[in-house]
């Protein structure tokens, strides 16, 4: 993976030794200061695709990371009583602390192997089909639900399709925005198109420093808008798309930016999952003053904001647009 300053890496790589190793806490709060600018530095030397690769980078904690990371007593849900079980989705109830919820994730795999077991983290119609289950027993016992986005996008085969993907996933839809608990949405890596948001429809939605969340990946774009798929066009396209997590928040699409070790939640994934569970730690804490009702009714509001059209004059919307 290549970046504008990779050399900044290093240094950032160098300095996290020597913090580790500061003798004195005096040292160590000096080296930490100049960390926090180097990694500042960094983050700024990023473009949109830059950020899309990060998002995708190999490493980086997936739900079941994170379920190992924050919950207890996981015990998963299998299969959809339809079809046959999807490991693109991971499903199940465990313990935050000492309070039962309910998981739902997308995990795409790492050897070969597990990425083919898990179609490379793309669901089938029977993997949102077990989503769907999760969702209706999370409802029934008032547990709040808890989901993981992980995906470029549902999968588009010819079988998924026979077998209704489009159904399911607006089935999805329209069961989360029905939910009487409260939805803690978190995307933690690529979030894409329907596919993500078919386990997205949250009263908030956290998103990591530097995840990705957009309606169609950058290639798609720019085999869409100019019929390749080139590195240049595909950069153009990431930039467009305004996928990132400051533009993300920017348009009010996410509620919260969650912050990442330095380099990303793969340099530091204990880290990284320690920085996620305060902020669903907070927003269940704050979900959980609403009322049954109350859950549903904002989260009809917040996604019925979402896309508003923009009236102002051209030159206006071009401004924004950039």
């Amino acid at each position: 993976m290549e970046f504008p300053q990779p050399d900044l890496e290093a240094q950032m790589d160098e300095l996290k030794t020597r913090v580790d190793r500061a003798a004195s806490p005096r040292e160590r709060a000096k080296l930490k200061a100049e960390q926090k600018q180097l990694v500042a530095r960094w983050a700024a030397s990023l473009s949109a695709i830059d950020r899309v690769r990060l998002a995708r980078n190999p490493a980086r904690p997936q739900t079941l990371d994170y379920v190992e990371a924050l919950f207890d007593s996981f015990i998963e849900l299998h299969g959809d009583r339809r079809f046959a079980d999807d490991g693109a989705i991971v499903a199940g109830m465990a313990l935050f602390g000492k309070r039962p919820l309910a998981i739902v994730g997308h995990q795409r795999g790492r050897s070969t192997r597990e990425r083919l077991a898990r179609n490379f983290g793309k669901p089938r119609p029977e993997g949102y089909r077990k989503a769907a289950r999760m969702y209706e027993l999370a409802d029934r016992f008032g547990l709040p639900l808890i989901t993981f986005v992980d995906t470029q996008g549902a999968d588009p085969g010819v079988g998924a399709e026979e077998r209704g993907q489009a159904e399911a996933i607006a089935r999805n839809l329209e069961l989360m925005g029905r939910l009487r608990v409260p939805v803690i949405s978190c995307v933690i890596g690529e979030g894409g198109s329907g596919g993500a948001l078919a386990v997205g429809v949250g009263n908030t939605i956290l998103m990591q420093e530097y995840a990705s969340y957009s309606v169609i990946t950058p290639e798609g774009c720019a085999a869409i808008l100019w019929r390749a798929a080139g590195p240049e066009k595909v950069a153009v396209a990431a930039a467009a798309l305004k996928m990132s997590a400051p533009d993300l928040l920017a348009l009010g699409i996410i509620d919260q930016i969650v912050p990442e070790p330095p380099g990303g939640a793969h340099r530091d994934p204990v880290g990284a999952a320690q920085l996620l569970g305060i902020s669903i730690r907070q927003q269940l804490v704050r979900l959980g003053k609403l009322a049954p009702d109350a859950l549903r009714k904002d989260r009809e509001r917040k996604f019925s904001a979402i896309g508003a059209a923009y009236l102002g004059s051209r030159t206006e919307h071009e401004k924004l647009s950039r």
